[in-house]
């Protein structure tokens, strides 16, 4: 398809050059030369001009054959030998003599810009030139030129560009949907059971398809469809694929378009495809629209300055939107679901009652979700008899249904890559590992130094995290290089889902986070740029213990922030207006949480130097070391609080 896109420009830029080649061969003049006015009034007064032709602007004339021409040209025709083309002349000589005549009948012929000039015509009559005039007839030539060369070349252009943007070959689509329309097929259909993991959300959207499906259930008591739902939550956690479970359950066409479908360069086409999609899905009634990315034309307009008075698009085109969502009737049986990962963004207009009705949120999964989910994405898998989807999904705490759909295939190309004839337990831990740390680059050559410094770091990191209570487990600790930068890992693991965290454990978090700059500074007496990454998580997590959890021995119980922008991308809070002292004692506590923090993490690797040497030795020798040699190395790990207290 590309390569014929590609091909078909070639098609203009012929037709254009043809266009010009033919211009020039038909309306082109000859190139005549130039004289001025005063040397046409001597030549005209020396008797040298045969005939001129008068127009509007110009005149053209024709100089009188030299003498010693004429004398030439009666002498050859006197001659006995002189050369006539016949029929039976060779062509090439032919065109000799024509070329020899045409040159000098051009060289006779001269042209010069007309001047107001009352006696010229008596001079002419008087020199005995014949002269005549004409009427310019170059408005042919002026019109094809100025006018239907460039304009005819930029309407081919300008169709070549629409039919590339548009979805047919006619240069009016322009205003027309760009909505992709599935039909209903039972054989292809989306149902729920093909969606896992988010069981709540599910049931809510389980009310449409019952209402599409038997309206009369409802609208008995006076019920109405709900006009609009709106699925919110982060990316990957399946609102696409629900929506399209909800179109197959309920057996009806599926209209899908993303936000930024609708607007485009030019003036009014957003709201022209709003339009023109609400009217192909009234024809095909009931169905659903599905608005992926909703906040790309729903982004709220408070605030919103147009300099100069200024046209947004954007603006316009959620305006049509909300006019069409009041102007269909709610039992034509037509839902619209949006899905955005930004709902705080979004137009109050576009959330209240009577458009976007409900809101659901599909929200990661949890330990029971995972599970079905990889049920879900290996049942196309071969895979061994030892596999443990239980124990998969509890080392993906975390991961949305995007994340464990890509465990799952990257799993089964380790295997392919490995000559497995099935999938077993130990490619789904290097796809966890690939997928989580980057791709291992074995072939890296690291220094014995660095490579020395990277084993005591990673050391400290698994000890300092297996030794403080409430930690995540460690489960492998690794020296191999992977991704773009990291030179090892320490890969730690929640036992569960976790909802709430203490101070203790967020400050665990960063006594752990610490201890590979701690082990360094201890076993070598100073510290590496190793430790970047560390840094940059430990000042967010006592940032945040200060400023968002209100866990601060000065600034106790309260929050500094105004709420939490792109809460499901990952976002910072928006920190709200405060004064230059009470920002110095953020600084000052934030400070003392890390100071103390890596003070008692180089206290614990001090206590247990003699495992943190063991450690490090045994990843030189191994560079991967799992959780047993963890155990087997520091021995028991001592209890979280918590556990003693349900002991």
């Amino acid at each position: 398809m590309e390569k014929r896109t590609k091909f078909s420009i070639w098609y203009y830029i012929i037709i254009f050059l043809l266009i010009l080649f033919i211009e020039s061969l038909f309306f082109s003049q000859p190139k005549i030369k130039e004289i001025s006015y005063k040397q046409f009034r001597d030549y005209l007064k020396e008797g040298k001009i045969e005939s001129v032709v008068l127009t509007q602007d110009k005149i053209y004339g024709k100089f009188k054959a030299p003498e010693d021409t004429l004398k030439k040209s009666q002498t050859n025709s006197a001659s006995k030998n002189i050369t006539i083309p016949t029929k039976h002349t060779p062509w090439h000589l032919k065109l000799e003599k024509y070329e020899q005549e045409y040159k000098q009948q051009l060289a006779r012929q001269f042209y010069v810009i007309r001047l107001k000039d009352d006696k010229l015509i008596e001079d002419l009559q008087n020199a005995g030139v014949d002269y005549r005039g004409k009427i310019s007839s170059d408005w042919l030539r002026n019109l094809f030129l100025d006018w239907i060369i460039p304009f005819g070349f930029l309407f081919l252009l300008w169709g070549y560009l629409f039919n590339r943007m548009g979805k047919g070959p006619s240069v009016l689509n322009i205003g027309k949907s760009k909505a992709k329309i599935y039909e209903y097929d039972p054989e292809k259909r989306v149902t729920f059971k093909d969606v896992a993991g988010i069981d709540e959300a599910v049931e809510e959207v389980k009310e449409v398809v019952n209402f599409l499906k038997d309206p009369a259930k409802y609208t008995r008591l006076g019920a109405r469809l709900p006009k609009g739902v709106l699925l919110v939550g982060p990316p990957g956690t399946g609102k696409t694929l629900l929506a399209r479970a909800v179109a197959g359950e309920a057996g009806v066409p599926f209209f899908s378009m993303s936000g930024s479908d609708f607007v485009e360069m030019f003036v009014g086409v957003g709201a022209a495809r709003v339009r023109d999609l609400f009217a192909e899905a009234k024809a095909k009634a009931p169905c659903i629209i599905f608005i992926d990315e909703l906040d790309a034309i729903g982004k709220s307009r408070a605030g919103a300055v147009h300099v100069g008075g200024g046209y947004d698009e954007r603006e316009n085109t959620l305006n049509q939107l909300l006019i069409e969502m009041d102007g269909f009737d709610p039992k034509s049986g037509i839902v619209i679901m949006g899905a955005t990962n930004r709902p705080e963004v979004l137009d109050p207009a576009l959330l209240r009652p009577g458009r976007f009705d409900r809101q659901i949120l599909v929200d990661r999964p949890d330990f029971k979700g995972r599970v079905a989910i990889l049920k879900v994405h290996t049942r196309n898998l071969i895979l061994d008899e030892n596999i443990d989807l239980e124990k998969i999904a509890a080392m993906t705490t975390g991961f949305v249904g995007a994340d464990l759909a890509n465990l799952c295939n990257e799993a089964a190309l380790l295997a392919s890559r490995k000559g497995h004839d099935k999938v077993t337990m130990e490619d789904f831990q290097d796809a966890f590992e690939r997928v989580v740390a980057g791709l291992e680059k074995k072939n890296r050559v690291i220094n014995p130094h660095e490579r020395k410094i990277v084993a005591y770091h990673e050391s400290g990191h698994a000890i300092v995290g297996y030794f403080t209570p409430g930690a995540d487990e460690v489960q492998k600790v690794s020296i191999v290089p992977r991704g773009l930068g990291a030179l090892g890992y320490t890969l730690q693991t929640p036992t569960e889902d976790r909802f709430l965290m203490s101070r203790e454990e967020l400050l665990g978090k960063i006594k752990g986070l610490l201890g590979g700059r701690a082990a360094e500074q201890l076993v070598f007496g100073e510290i590496s740029t190793g430790a970047s990454n560390d840094l940059e998580r430990v000042s967010k997590i006592a940032r945040s213990m200060i400023v968002v959890y209100g866990m601060s021995k000065r600034l106790p119980n309260l929050s500094l922030v105004e709420g939490t922008q792109g809460q499901f991308l990952g976002q910072g809070p928006t920190m709200t207006p405060h004064s230059q002292k009470v920002e110095e004692m953020i600084d000052e506590e934030v400070m003392e949480i890390i100071d103390q923090c890596y003070k008692d993490a180089l206290d614990l690797l001090s206590k247990y130097r003699k495992q943190l040497d063991e450690m490090a030795n045994r990843l030189l020798e191994k560079e991967n070391i799992d959780a047993d040699d963890v155990r087997e190395i520091l021995g028991e790990k001592p209890k979280a609080k918590e556990d003693e207290q349900k002991n």
